[in-house]
């Protein structure tokens, strides 16, 4: 016999204020204005700046604020009224500028731009691994910054965005450099990049099989020159050769006698390998520069990082080369200044998106906890050295980042 339902359990039973019900929990809003100051660039002719004034517009109306050093972006073709027009202030002082809470700017900042700034302030800028002094970290980490080098910064690819699209530039402009310096006007060879009919083509080694090369052998087997790349790693080469896919282009390991061999009878030699461990893993010698005929070009792209040819001396852009054994020598450091208006846009589309993380995620030590590709770029954090490579370069002591970030309240 069933057992008799108690009264009114049926209506319990049905009633909705027993059934499990969603909970609308509060959204953390984490969005954080961003005060940026923007300097004007002082070191070795850098004419380039990190943000146009379109992205300047787009991130005022987000809600964040830019103050610009006057005269910042001349070189670069943007007008101090322009960025006005576009929501930013303009400062007439530097100290003003660095009164920020992020600075952003190309050239790593000097000792006495290093003497503006203050504890909790977040700096991104190159930090040109080739200059780098063990004094010059020590005056960073006495001010007790965050310390971000745009060269390391990484996407989610792995891929280092800024480094990608300053080769691709420079990749591009060595070879309208080696143009110029080939023509008699620059008292050159007197012999045009590329060929035409009847006539062997002009000879162009480059050194290295990375994104430099690739722009820089697209361009000139587009001209018609013969083209070959030395490079110790197989699978950039193999990754070049797909992507060109000429038969104009020739290529081979780094092998002595046939690197040597080809660089005596070229016309222009592009060196663009990149260091490893802290150096260039191959340089070419006194002895085989002297003997390239006269008028010859090398364009030491590398120079940054040590350079490719014993010979190499940095230079500027307003003297940027200098003859030795005859021989033209293009060594400055910062090719992608050359053309400011162009690196300006790349640059800007780059840290644009950067700056929107940041903000999106509540400030720096926020972003840094979440987005490991971002973090890749730090070298001092909160005073303390956080890479290994300058560490060892400089035998200094150093923390890991992960680490502290772990315990960052």
């Amino acid at each position: 016999m069933p057992e008799a339902v108690p009264p009114g359990f049926e209506s319990l039973a049905t009633s909705r204020a027993y059934f499990t019900q969603e909970s609308m929990l509060a959204v953390e809003t984490r969005k954080r204005k961003l005060f940026i100051g923007l300097p004007r660039e002082t070191s070795l002719q850098e004419n380039r700046i990190c943000l146009t004034p379109e992205a300047v517009k787009h991130l005022v109306e987000a809600g964040h604020e830019i103050l610009l050093e006057s005269g910042a972006g001349e070189p670069s073709k943007h007008s101090d009224h322009d960025y006005s027009e576009a929501g930013a202030t303009i400062a007439y002082s530097q100290k003003e500028v660095f009164e920020a809470d992020i600075i952003l700017k190309v050239a790593p900042p000097t000792y006495d731009e290093i003497e503006y700034m203050r504890a909790g302030q977040t700096l991104i800028s190159a930090l040109q691994f080739g200059t780098l002094t063990g004094e010059y970290i020590t005056a960073l980490t006495k001010k007790k910054i965050n310390a971000i080098s745009f060269e390391l910064i990484k996407d989610p690819s792995g891929a280092r965005p800024v480094v990608r699209a300053m080769s691709e530039i420079a990749g591009s402009t060595v070879m309208l450099i080696a143009a110029e310096y080939l023509a008699r006007s620059n008292e050159g060879k007197g012999v045009i990049l590329g060929g035409i009919t009847g006539v062997p083509p002009s000879q162009v080694v480059i050194l290295g099989a990375g994104t430099v090369a690739e722009y820089a052998a697209r361009a000139a087997t587009g001209l018609g020159a013969e083209v070959k790349v030395f490079d110790n790693h197989l699978y950039k080469l193999r990754r070049l050769k797909m992507n060109l896919c000429t038969p104009q282009l020739y290529t081979s390991t780094l092998d002595t006698f046939a690197l040597n061999q080809q660089i005596r009878r070229a016309d222009v030699v592009i060196g663009a390998l990149n260091a490893e461990e802290g150096r260039i893993p191959f340089m070419v010698s006194e002895d085989v520069v002297s003997q390239m005929a006269p008028g010859s070009v090398i364009i030491d792209v590398s120079i940054d990082q040590g350079g490719c040819f014993e010979t190499s001396e940095m230079t500027s852009h307003s003297k940027p080369v200098f003859r030795k054994y005859d021989v033209i020598h293009y060594c400055v450091p910062n090719i992608a200044s050359r053309v400011p208006r162009t690196a300006t846009n790349a640059l800007s589309n780059i840290f644009t998106p950067i700056l929107q993380e940041i903000s999106q995620h509540g400030g720096i030590n926020e972003v840094l906890f979440t987005n490991e590709h971002f973090r890749s770029g730090v070298y001092v954090y909160k005073g303390s050295l956080t890479n290994a490579s300058i560490a060892r370069k400089f035998n200094m002591r150093y923390k890991e980042l992960a680490l502290m970030i772990a315990v960052r309240n």
